[in-house]
């Protein structure tokens, strides 16, 4: 057993890093995507290299159109592109070019599960994502990148145990960037900071490809933000963007940084640039939170349209975007819509996401007796989350546990003070309203 696995053999709890899964899902590559130095500078569309792997891909499928994993790369390069652009029409395509995989080979095709596994986890079919994994284990039992389609789907699903089961195993089976990344999400849900940071450290240590020196910069500087450390943030995903200039994830973490210092305009201004490029419902919506912050309602309620309209798009395609479409109803929309929407993902999976959406829905419908037994759940891995301890203070607020909220509130400053440019400023208000009781 490697160092780094007996480290790291505690329990833990395991991030959906989709990247990791789609490119594992290609069987040919590394577990994070892998452009070839001379291919990246000529990019400046982050969707443009899997464009190019498409186009390629089905130039010799025309030659050869027999190739059962050529059709099972070509589905999992398609997985990946709904990623990265946020057009949900790359999941038909993707599930007719897993299936015709299948169709050429029905027996042993351990790709095309892969890929159907990846596109689940994609879909947030995370049943149906851990049951394809199975299959494809019961085919290739010493794959790590199955591994991580594995514990994406467990994790999701709240089965915390036999998540962290799996994330050993593929620690054991190949420490390197998909397995220290997980193990750092795992060690940061528990509170172990820390311990995170070194997991991420270690990653970024094991990058060979400018796109997984772009990754681990990413969730380095997440780790930085989420703790409150702006500079430190920002010196991260500068040098991820040194790695991949047209990472989306990394301008999203600039300018979050940009809003953070108080600078929205310069931050709206990334975003809309941001989104015109990858419209994915988490930047809409921050985007209209932005504008809402800044004084400008009407902007932000388009950019709250928008999202509808998306999620709508991702349902025609079979993928349910409950957690999203929760949060934007909690906010912005019908608090009773936003319960039901929980509740139908919370009855799918119990996961700490799912529990602390759950409760702040039933908050703001004006449950919240029901909604502190979810924020409890949500807390109880120990996660160090701002957002996670300021919801559970508003709740307690107004049950009327006042030393108990400020407790929380406080918490919620201490850990990130810049957490949201609506909800931050929020805490205060709480935080200075309990205190002239």
């Amino acid at each position: 057993m490697s160092v780094l696995s007996r480290t790291l053999r505690k329990p833990v709890l395991v991030l959906l890093v989709l990247t990791a899964s789609i490119a594992a899902a290609l069987g040919v590559t590394a577990a994070l995507p892998d452009n070839s130095p001379a291919a990246r500078p000529a990019y400046t569309d982050p969707s443009g290299p899997l464009v190019a792997r498409i186009t390629q891909t089905r130039q010799q499928l025309d030659r050869v159109p027999g190739n059962a994993i050529g059709w099972a790369g070509l589905g999992a390069s398609y997985v990946e592109l709904a990623r990265v652009t946020g057009d949900p029409a790359n999941y038909g395509e993707a599930q007719r070019a897993l299936e015709r995989s299948l169709e050429l080979k029905p027996e042993g095709n351990a790709e095309a599960l892969i890929g159907l596994g990846a596109l689940a986890n994609a879909r947030h079919d995370f049943t149906a994502a851990r049951r394809y994994a199975e299959q494809a284990l019961a085919l290739r039992p010493d794959s790590a990148d199955l591994y991580g389609v594995l514990i994406d789907a467990l994790t999701q699903l709240g089965e915390a145990d036999a998540a962290s089961a799996a994330v050993q195993r593929m620690l054991d089976l190949r420490p390197g960037v998909p397995s220290f990344t997980r193990a750092a999400y795992d060690l940061e849900l528990r509170g172990r900071t820390d311990d995170a940071r070194q997991a991420l450290r270690m990653a970024l240590a094991a990058a060979d490809t400018a796109d997984q020196i772009a990754f681990c910069r990413y969730h380095l500087g997440e780790l930085a933000f989420n703790t409150g450390n702006l500079d430190e943030a920002e010196s991260h995903y500068r040098s991820g963007l040194l790695a991949n200039p047209a990472n989306a994830a990394l301008r999203q973490g600039t300018a979050k940084v940009h809003a953070a210092r108080g600078h929205l305009d310069q931050a709206i201004a990334e975003y809309t640039a941001l989104t015109d490029r990858a419209p994915l419902p988490e930047y809409l919506i921050e985007l209209g939170e932005l504008l809402e912050a800044a004084g400008r309602p009407d902007e932000a309620a388009a950019e709250y349209q928008a999202v509808s309209a998306q999620f709508r798009r991702l349902e025609a395609e079979g993928a349910t975007e409950y957690v999203d479409a929760a949060q934007l109803a909690t906010e912005h929309g019908d608090p009773m819509e936003a319960v039901r929407l929980a509740q139908l993902e919370y009855g799918r999976r119990q996961s700490v996401i799912t529990s602390d959406v759950l409760a702040w829905s039933l908050h703001k419908a004006g449950r919240d007796s029901e909604a502190i037994v979810y924020a409890d759940r949500a807390a109880s891995l120990g996660w160090r989350s701002a957002t996670l301890a300021y919801h559970r203070g508003m709740i307690l607020a107004a049950l009327g546990e006042a030393d108990e909220a400020t407790g929380a509130l406080s918490e919620a400053l201490r850990i990130n003070p810049h957490f949201s440019p609506l909800h931050a400023p929020r805490a205060r208000a709480a935080l200075e309203a309990l205190g002239t009781r």
